[in-house]
């Protein structure tokens, strides 16, 4: 990934596909390459890649994974609907584990229907974003005996709503659902406080996207300056708000850094994506 992040996307590209030309049937060389390929947008490819990785799978789990990471190759391309019709079947998997692991399974039924919510809400399908963040809900709130956990669940939850109702302009609708998730953090940090110090890192990231999608561009930069400024998205959404404000030169500064995101999830499949548009524009 180095020669991602130093920008020689083509030379990454060329070792990619000459990896797996040299190890056509190793798992370990398509998922590298496919991954080399996400990021330098080449996405077609990249699904060629994951799919032939999922039909490798030597076990179920390992299947499972092989899917996650081709939903997330659809996320990066802004396809909303690929993205989740293959992360609910990471969630069929985890479905057949609730009798073994159930803590581990409900949880992650959950994270995998938010994370297909989170990709749905950044390429701007807002109904179906809003259906799989509740969904993930109904699933993450049947794991047994996790307080600490359900009061998270209803933080990402309002969280979520929040934002959508902010991306769709309403502003009052977005303030009552940022007080709601006021209250979930609160009951996140008295049931478990090494869990709430955690949470609370997105609670500016919160506050700062009603904010910037509400018109209120000082406020957003204000708490987007406080929320984890080594996040792609954060700095994307902190670009962004500069540009609002017509500061052009710091909203390019931004971009840039959050071009070399590698992550290989819905930050850095946004920071990749968005910032090649706007860095070509």
């Amino acid at each position: 990934m180095q020669l991602i992040r130093d920008g020689k996307i083509d030379e990454a590209v060329k070792m990619a596909q000459e990896q797996v030309h040299n190890e056509p049937d190793s798992a370990q060389a398509l998922r590298g390459a496919a991954m080399v390929l996400d990021m330098a947008g080449h996405y077609k490819d990249a699904q060629s890649y994951w799919e032939k990785a999922v039909e490798l799978a030597s076990s179920a789990q390992s299947e499972a994974a092989a899917r996650r990471d081709l939903a997330n190759s659809y996320g990066f391309a802004g396809d909303c609907k690929n993205t989740a019709k293959y992360l609910l079947m990471v969630v069929d998997y985890w479905k057949t584990r609730e009798k073994d692991e159930p803590h581990n399974a409900f949880y992650q039924e959950g994270e995998m229907a938010n994370e297909a919510a989170r990709y749905c809400i950044d390429a701007g399908d807002f109904n179906e974003a809003e259906r799989l963040y509740r969904l993930g809900h109904e699933l993450g709130i049947k794991e047994p005996d996790a307080p600490a956990r359900k009061a998270l669940w209803e933080f990402r939850t309002e969280h979520a709503l929040a934002r959508l109702a902010a991306r769709r302009g309403n502003n009052a609708e977005a303030q009552k659902h940022v007080a709601a998730a006021k209250i979930a953090l609160d009951q996140i940090k008295a049931a478990d406080a090494g869990l709430g110090q955690q949470q609370e890192s997105f609670w500016p990231y919160l506050t700062g996207y009603v904010a910037l999608y509400t018109g209120d561009y000082k406020t957003a930069l204000d708490d987007f300056q406080k929320a984890n400024q080594n996040d792609a998205f954060i700095q994307c959404l902190i670009g962004m708000t500069y540009e609002k404000m017509g500061q052009k030169d710091k909203a390019t500064e931004y971009y840039r850094k959050a071009s070399t995101a590698t992550s290989h999830n819905p930050p850095g499949g946004f920071a990749r994506r968005f910032t090649r548009e706007k860095l070509a524009a």
